[in-house]
């Protein structure tokens, strides 16, 4: 499936139904929010204009009357130590979760879905840009010692915790991690609805997600193929798992602006996994 988000969503009947068949799918759920890397620190700035995550989980809220909670992650500290918060805020209550992740947060999510406690309260599990397989731009700077070192500080002179989870991000880390884990992976994949959405930069890309159209680039000339200027499109699938491709930058899916549509994005990622998922 790959087609381009074009315009902000302006919901008509069909929305409406789609809204009203989510509202009862989501009845004795609740939806978890795991951000990714700075998330924390971008929502903050929701009162200066920045959107982050706001717009779908406003959304959730009033038009689909979903119970919501982001989970408190300190989004740069390494994978392991989000992922027990996940745990946590997944086990604290019997009521199935169903969790949306953006970026390195759906990293820490399929960490902690290897918890059985943790998948059991799983109702499903919507990774948005995730890069499962690791990120080159993270390569990149795990690779140079002084760069690391600045980027590292930043973190934590921005409060998202210990900078640990860059290095966690690199491509042989994540490869290693995930060929690990890829029975009980497969054994998930079969119990619980996921659904992987990925994005591309292309030179047509308009709005916002032009910005991202340098390090896409780059990214292709290292040989990674179609991705959205931080995450390759084959990093952000997982296999087995149900995949939606769109077009955009790595920040289109989960903000508002030109050429973006972040509430019918995820609310076309809730029907695949709550509505059509169990169908299939």
């Amino acid at each position: 499936m790959n087609r381009h988000l074009l315009h902000e969503s302006t919901i008509g009947e069909e929305g409406i139904v789609i809204d009203q068949a989510l509202s009862r799918a989501l009845a004795g759920k609740r939806v978890l929010i795991a951000y990714g890397l700075i998330g924390e620190r971008l929502a903050a700035m929701r009162r200066i204009g920045v959107d982050y995550m706001a717009t779908q989980v406003g959304w959730l809220k009033h038009e689909v009357g979903a119970e919501v909670a982001v989970v408190r992650l300190a989004t740069s500290a390494a994978i392991a130590d989000n992922a027990e918060r996940i745990i946590a805020a997944l086990c604290r209550d019997e009521r199935p979760a169903v969790v949306v992740a953006h970026s390195k947060g759906g990293l820490e999510t399929l960490a902690a879905l290897m918890d059985p406690g943790a998948a059991r309260r799983c109702g499903a599990f919507i990774a948005i840009q995730s890069p499962f397989f690791g990120s080159p731009v993270a390569d990149f700077l795990v690779a140079a010692a002084p760069l690391r070192a600045t980027v590292t500080s930043s973190l934590r002179l921005l409060r998202t915790g210990s900078g640990a989870g860059l290095r966690d991000l690199s491509m042989a880390t994540r490869r290693a991690w995930m060929e690990r884990h890829a029975g009980q992976i497969a054994s998930l994949v079969e119990s619980i609805p996921i659904v992987c959405c990925a994005t591309r930069v292309t030179d047509a890309t308009m709005g916002p997600d032009r910005r991202y159209r340098t390090l896409a680039r780059w990214i292709e000339r290292q040989g990674f193929g179609p991705n959205d200027g931080m995450v390759p499109v084959s990093s952000a699938l997982v296999p087995g798992a149900r995949h939606l491709v769109l077009g955009g930058g790595h920040r289109g899916t989960v903000s508002r602006g030109r050429g973006r549509d972040p509430v019918g994005l995820l609310r076309r990622l809730l029907r695949l996994a709550l509505i059509e998922g169990e169908r299939s």
